[in-house]
């Protein structure tokens, strides 16, 4: 029964061989699979500049318009995830899953994939599960600490998995992990941007201690709301803020936020690059990817996990950094009540701020995109 396959894997390799290498790289939904899966194909280009990159995603997700604008063409298909407020909307999904699989069964036989790479995200599952049914290799990166179902079950036949802590062998084969970190993109992990070049990207005033809220790319009510009570403890103390809404509700943040002069405040930060720059202090929620390029940008940072994300894996991910003494964290169904004022008590704390500055610095890790590419490379060369 694993001959089949393996047979069928040597098969779709051997056409890399004195010809170009053609990925396609599946997932997205969210900031947190989609920038990631970007700096692998940028890092896959920079060692491959040959290669051909086709990435897949959600029709209607975010996917459709962060890739196009990174310079890479994707196809969209007909899927969507399980509704947990609305069961009857639920409804269509096996319709859904059947289309979705049919599209993708097209793509990969006219794409002609020599790999398929999966980066989370519902619409990665119907294409690694395709191309293993084809015997193509595929690769997966599970970027949190606690691994989703569909990645549990793509893993048994996956190539390699590829993760960004140890002791994941209770979700997948511990022969195929290999641990490489989250990547960073590029434009966060080499940035020169200076804090006086970020500063004027937004507006503001380089002499006052700047604040950046960030709650993800569809925003953090608890968050958003924290700082929407108390904008004027802001002006209060003389700090400005660079709040990053997400899409959630973000018309009333935004009005309220454009009340103040010290407060820049957007749907979304496109070049995150400046708002990391600009930064003195981070508000932020604790994701993997989020947690990853705090890191990387060594800011001191206050987060507040969602404590519904899967066995309250962002939690377990903020308190991994308080332990280190790297990071505070505010709960946050304490978020209202605690938010802003510790944000102001680190904002005047210079000594607090350079020992989490020096302590998250240590656990930065900026090359793993150019790790993962490598290793698949390798992988299907054979």
């Amino acid at each position: 029964m694993n001959n089949k396959p393996a047979d069928k894997t040597q098969e779709a390799t051997t056409s890399i061989k004195g010809g170009e290498a053609r990925y396609i790289i599946a997932g997205g939904g969210t900031g947190g699979h989609i920038f990631p899966a970007i700096a692998i194909a940028n890092a896959i280009k920079r060692q491959q500049p040959s290669a051909e990159i086709l990435f897949v995603g959600a029709k209607g997700k975010m996917e459709m318009e962060k890739v196009p604008q990174a310079g890479y063409r994707i196809e969209g298909l007909d899927i969507a995830g399980f509704n947990r407020s609305s069961l009857i909307k639920n409804f269509s999904l096996p319709f859904k899953l059947i289309k979705s699989f049919m599209q993708v069964k097209k793509i990969i036989k006219e794409f002609k994939p020599n790999a398929v790479i999966g980066v989370g995200g519902y619409s990665s599952f119907p294409v690694l599960k395709q191309a293993q049914l084809k015997g193509i290799p595929t690769f997966i990166h599970e970027s949190n600490s606690f691994a989703g179902k569909s990645n549990i079950m793509l893993g048994k036949q996956a190539t390699k998995v590829f993760v960004a802590s140890d002791k994941m062998e209770k979700f997948f084969p511990a022969s195929k992990i290999v641990i490489t970190g989250n990547p960073v993109r590029t434009t966060i992990a080499q940035s020169k941007v200076t804090r006086a070049e970020a500063i004027k990207f937004f507006g503001l005033n380089e002499s006052k201690t700047t604040v950046l809220a960030v709650g993800g790319s569809l925003g953090a009510r608890s968050i958003n709301q924290a700082l929407a009570n108390k904008l004027h403890e802001f002006q209060k103390h003389d700090l400005q803020l660079i709040w990053q809404t997400g899409k959630t509700t973000a018309t009333d943040f935004i009005l309220k936020g454009k009340e103040y002069k010290n407060v820049w405040v957007g749907e979304f930060i496109t070049q995150m690059e400046m708002a990391y720059a600009a930064a003195d202090v981070v508000i932020s929620r604790a994701g993997a990817m989020a947690v990853a390029e705090l890191c990387v940008a060594g800011k001191p940072v206050i987060f507040v996990p969602f404590p519904f994300a899967a066995e309250d894996h962002q939690t377990v991910n903020a308190q991994h950094l308080v332990d280190k003494h790297a990071a505070f964290m505010v709960k946050d169904s304490e978020a209202d009540e605690r938010l802003v004022n510790d944000v102001i008590k680190l904002s005047v704390d210079e000594g607090m701020q350079q020992e989490l500055k020096n302590n998250i610095s240590k656990l930065a890790i900026t090359n793993a995109d150019e790790i993962i590419a490598k290793e698949i490379a390798e992988a299907i060369k054979g």
